[in-house]
């Protein structure tokens, strides 16, 4: 069957890759696709979040399975669309409806979610422009560090952690006052949980699920987690510390609660959970959710996903997900991002990328590339491409990583060289 991919990213190219292994993917589309994706289908200039030329592309092209890789579709209501519009009521659709997705699009409705189904996250309190006077105070007694969240997408910038309440008071009214536009209008001020992160993704149907293979990523721009947040600067899977025991108590904590309450509460949900972990003294809290699969998770998780990812999102949109068998690559994958210089500030596109021809035995996934008119491949975004290795160890697989991501020159390229530091 014609298949349709939203997204442009890293990750798409990721999922680009493993659903045209399948026998089941007659075509693929890319809507709207980078330079990398071009070599498993056809890009379509277009954005994923014009419904109107979505539906005409599905129609065109005689689309039977649409895979939406990012949330702000999601988030907007595409999956609605779908359902709701009788010439494409019969497509396919993996992704949450829009009432679901908000699991990712508000930090507060996440909150209030876990809260009430008894799912372990850090305490709260949420704060508006109305109730910035209460923020402030709140804040003035508050325990360091202080953990501040813009409650809409804020591509995965708008988490900030300070030592200082003043600061912290500072940064509040900055977020209310806009920072982040739309997406800080709601501030969530989380209690600090003092651990060890990692990723856990989980197909469902809304009823039944299976777990991928677990990831870590590592967000900040900076050597040993420092300096501002950023979409992903690299991914390590699988994360040694998350052991048996630890997935069992995630699986009863965590993802049967989380699915129990989807139910209850109704919420049309057939696609990824990704679900942001924190291990605090071998007991692990959610700190996030998000409605779709994670980038730079993705590479390194689809690396070692050695089912047919097209049955399983097939078998989500079905509701047969109790089919469903996962078999994981017993190597290891780690993956090292590089990133434009001056990301995630501003930073400049344009930029010819080399070496891509002499990489040799890793796979390197397309985020934020084009063509330009003479045919080179150039830089398009601040997370440029993903260097992803398989190795025995997590190490093996870093250096492997590493040594590609040396055979790559763009003006500015920039990548953290010290992924799985803390592993």
């Amino acid at each position: 069957m014609n298949v349709l991919l939203l997204g442009a990213g890293g990750r798409e190219h990721a999922l680009a890759w493993r659903l045209t292994e399948s026998p089941l993917c007659k075509q693929l589309f890319i809507a709207p696709g980078n330079a990398g994706t071009e070599e498993f289908g056809t890009n379509l200039a277009l954005n994923p979040n014009d419904f109107d030329a979505l539906k005409t592309v599905v129609l065109e092209k005689n689309i039977s399975l649409v895979v939406c890789g990012p949330e702000e579709p999601l988030v907007r209501g595409v999956q609605n669309f779908f359902k709701n519009d009788p010439a494409l009521s019969q497509v396919r659709f993996l992704g949450p409806s829009k009432e679901a997705a908000q699991l990712e699009g508000s930090k507060a409705y996440a909150k209030v979610f876990m809260q009430e189904f008894g799912i372990p996250t850090a305490g709260y309190r949420a704060f508006t422009n109305e109730t910035l006077s209460e923020g402030v105070d709140y804040l003035a007694i508050s325990k360091t560090p202080i953990v501040l969240k813009a409650d809409g997408l804020a591509a995965g910038k708008g988490v900030v952690i300070l030592n200082d309440r003043g600061e912290a008071q500072a940064e509040l009214k900055a977020m209310l006052d806009g920072k982040f536009g739309d997406a800080g209008s709601e501030v969530v001020i989380e209690d600090f949980l003092d651990g060890i992160e990692f990723s856990v993704f989980v197909l469902t149907d809304g009823k039944d699920f299976v777990t991928l293979p677990v990831a870590k990523d590592y967000k900040r721009i900076g050597v040993g987690d420092t300096g501002p947040n950023t979409g992903g600067m690299g991914s390590v899977s699988h994360p040694p510390f998350v052991d048996a025991d630890m997935m069992a108590k995630v699986e009863h904590r965590v993802i049967k609660p989380t699915l129990e309450g989807i139910q209850a509460r109704g919420l049309d949900y057939k696609g990824f959970i990704f679900i942001g972990l924190i291990s605090v003294e071998g007991e692990p809290y959610v700190i996030e959710y998000n409605c779709r699969m994670g980038d730079p998770e993705t590479q390194s998780v689809m690396a070692r996903l050695n089912t047919d990812l097209m049955q399983l999102c097939l078998f989500a949109t079905d509701s047969e997900v109790y089919r469903a068998t996962v078999d994981i690559e017993p190597r290891q994958a780690a993956t090292v991002v590089l990133v434009s210089g001056g990301y995630p500030g501003s930073y400049e596109k344009g930029k010819v990328i080399t070496g891509l021809n002499d990489v040799s035995g890793s796979r390197v996934f397309h985020a934020g590339t084009k063509r330009d008119a003479d045919g080179d491949i150039v830089t398009n975004g601040g997370r440029v491409l993903a260097v992803t290795s398989y190795g025995d160890t997590f190490q093996e697989a870093l250096a492997l990583s590493y040594e590609n991501a040396r055979k790559i020159h763009f003006k500015g390229v920039n990548y953290r060289s010290d992924i799985g530091f803390d592993l």
